[in-house]
């Protein structure tokens, strides 16, 4: 990567050299499209076959195949919801995010909590079976109180990692994905080559009486813990160039991939664990606790009985060990990720007190959420080492958030029938003026029902997850009441942290790439001051579309253009070593979804570029709107004539003001 200019270099932007040096180096691509956003989501789901299995297995018997499936139609029903709001609100938080704009920051702060404790719990079962598949090198892991010790283990080597500073290596991410995917293709081949007898699945059905009508429908919010992983593409939707493309497009392929492997590994697993009636009761050995049976590693179970024997018995479980506990500690470690951001989204929305988001003086990171709610809660959780119990947890985290997000999907549908939508999800009615979504009422009523189910069945779920509820929002009324005094109702976004908490002014700078020259020389500006900060730079391409075509119309030679400015503009800031976020958005107007994408993101600077005109109005009519309507501050990078640019004085804007158009501004501080 070269060095950034000096600071007393022309500001003036030669791009193509630029681009040809990126070229070589590492070429363009599109950050975070369809097959990153696949490849992080299924890195997430994925690893949820190794312990769903054995969990679904113990309460569905015979019948977990179906089971599954009846499962993964309320997942296919909740990810088109979550690919509609997703990329109607392209930001971080998912139902969370929905509830709030559907109905109010009560909903938004239910939605949030639950997603709370469904990090924890992830966080704790990931790690309770990372010392089960390495049992491969040493026996005792796969027994109390080792793989109690074990998982804690990893739970703190985690927090420490992350309060110290880790990032997430994405390609190993993508890599462990394809090989996860490709190995578990490998067993369900292996099982159709070697044990492959259909008769057995249906020997092993009793029905009501191998599972009872009860353990069935428990099973059902068990074996959504396959899906975990669910709010991670909208977490990533702050970070993808094209939402309305790339975000359903992942979803499809995640249920796609998701459906393969459990519509084919579950009936693989019960031919070579089939159900047999021991001391009276029907029972398999993939639901059975170790040392006896495999609920703890099923995967394992399914590879030491799949009909391998000898040399590739041993090597092939050495590898699904290995592989198993790398991806599981990867899994834990997106729970420990996700739980601090969702701890810093509710206190940005002062859903929980600010003294959560504070960063670490030295290590930058926002250690206090870090350890009290991935260490020691999920420590916590784990200590019992009871897999049912979490499994549960995990269903009433889910299966309640899962609902909220329907439900505000349905309130956005009445509250706004005729906003225009850059992705409609299928199939919808229409009736008295109001398109009703049918997938997302078909989701609600699944997933409540399944909340429902696991509230009656489980007494010590149902208490533990109501208190979970009581504490949470207790502390959300006394904070809100006593410390923010602001309605319990009420959106309200927490001041930029200064001082000790963040050492930079300027966070998040919006850099408009208008169809001009001059935005390039805002962009070159804006990097330079986003490289003396160590703030992140978010390049937006609007595409102006006609009142006369829909926005979710695709205009090719128009996104062409959008998309070679965002690959300029990412050139620049990468050789300025400066994380950039490029954003292509359809709107009527250019200058209003810049408007939108500052306030979305919390921008505490807009740097626009404009020419300065010699007749009429001093700017253009996109650069003026973002002058007139901008939440955050704006600095208009304006060419002085030559090769330079000189930006003007960072203007506070207020609705209906000129900021300064109307005048010649001084400049503040030279780019020269």
């Amino acid at each position: 990567m070269a060095d950034a200019p000096a600071a007393n270099a022309p500001a003036r932007v030669s791009a193509q050299p630029r681009l040809s040096r990126r070229r070589r180096a590492q070429g363009l691509e599109r950050v975070l499209g369809v097959p990153a956003l696949f490849s992080t989501a299924y890195g997430d789901v994925g690893s949820s076959i190794y312990y769903a299995l054995g969990l679904t297995a113990s309460f569905a018997l015979g019948l977990t195949p179906v089971v599954f499936v009846i499962a993964g139609m309320f997942f296919l029903a909740t990810a088109a919801t979550y690919a509609e709001g997703t990329v109607r609100f392209p930001e971080a938080g998912g139902s969370s995010s929905f509830a709030r704009h559907a109905f109010n920051e009560v909903f938004s702060f239910g939605a949030a909590w639950a997603q709370m404790l469904n990090y924890v719990v992830t966080i704790s079962i990931s790690a309770f079976f990372v010392p089960h598949y390495l049992s491969v090198f040493w026996g005792p892991l796969r027994e109390n109180p080792w793989d109690i010790v074990g998982g804690a283990v990893v739970i703190c080597v985690l927090v420490l990692l992350n309060v110290v500073g880790i990032r997430e290596a994405v390609k190993l991410n993508v890599v462990l994905a394809v090989i996860d995917f490709s190995t578990q293709v490998l067993l369900v081949g292996l099982g159709a080559a070697l044990i492959f007898e259909p008769h057995i699945l249906k020997s092993n059905v009793y029905f009501g009486i191998a599972p009872t009508w009860s353990q069935f429908f428990l099973a059902i919010p068990i074996a959504m813990i396959a899906y975990t992983g669910m709010e991670t593409i909208s977490n990533l939707a702050e970070e993808t160039r094209d939402p309305p493309h790339d975000v359903p497009g992942a979803y499809r392929f995640v249920a796609g991939a998701v459906f393969t492997i459990y519509l084919t590994l579950p009936a693989i697993a019960l031919m070579a664990l089939p159900v047999h009636k021991i001391g009276g009761q029907y029972t398999t050995l993939l639901g059975e606790n170790p040392p006896r049976g495999y609920a703890n590693d099923p995967v394992l179970g399914i590879v030491n009985n799949i009909g391998l024997h000898g040399v590739p018995l041993t090597i092939l479980r050495y590898y699904v060990g290995v592989l198993a506990g790398t991806i599981l500690i990867i899994a834990a470690n997106a729970g420990v990720i996700g739980s601090s951001r969702i701890t810093y989204a509710m206190s940005s929305y002062r859903q929980l007190p600010e003294r959560l988001r504070r960063l670490h003086p030295r290590f930058k990171t926002p250690w206090l959420s870090l350890i009290f709610f991935s260490g020691l809660l999920s420590t916590l959780t784990l200590l019992p080492g009871k897999i049912d119990f979490l499994g549960t947890m995990y269903s009433f985290g889910a299966m309640l958030s899962f609902a909220i997000a329907n439900a505000a999907i349905i309130g956005l549908r009445y509250r706004f029938p005729n906003e225009e939508l850059l992705v409609k999800s299928w199939p919808n009615l229409r009736f008295r003026g109001v398109d009703w979504p049918l997938f997302a009422i078909f989701g609600f009523c699944g997933t409540a029902a399944a909340w429902l189910v696991v509230v009656v069945q489980r007494p010590t779920t149902r208490w533990v997850g109501f208190a979970w509820l009581v504490v949470g929002f207790t502390a959300y009324v006394v904070y809100r009441t006593r410390v923010v005094r602001e309605p319990l109702t009420a959106t309200v976004r927490a001041p930029v942290a200064m001082g000790a908490a963040v050492a930079l002014e300027y966070r998040r700078i919006v850099v408009p790439l208008f169809d001009d020259g001059a935005s390039f020389e805002a962009m070159d500006f804006a990097c330079r001051l986003a490289a003396d900060r160590g703030a992140t730079v978010i390049a937006v391409a609007p595409v102006e579309v006609p009142l006369e075509r829909s926005l979710d119309e695709t205009d090719s030679v128009a996104e062409a253009r959008a998309n070679r400015r965002l690959d300029q503009a990412r050139a620049i800031g990468e050789l300025y070593g400066v994380r950039t976020i490029t954003r292509m958005e359809r709107a009527r107007n250019a200058g209003a979804a810049v408007v939108e994408e500052a306030d979305a993101r919390q921008a505490e600077i807009v740097v626009v570029g404009a020419a300065r005109r010699l007749n009429g109005s001093l700017f253009d009519r996109q650069v003026d709107y973002v002058l007139k309507h901008s939440p955050a501050r704006v600095m208009v990078a304006a060419r002085q004539g030559g090769n330079h640019v000189s930006p003007v004085s960072p203007l506070r804007p207020g609705p209906g003001t000129v900021n300064g158009a109307g005048q010649s501004p001084a400049p503040a501080e030279s780019g020269n």
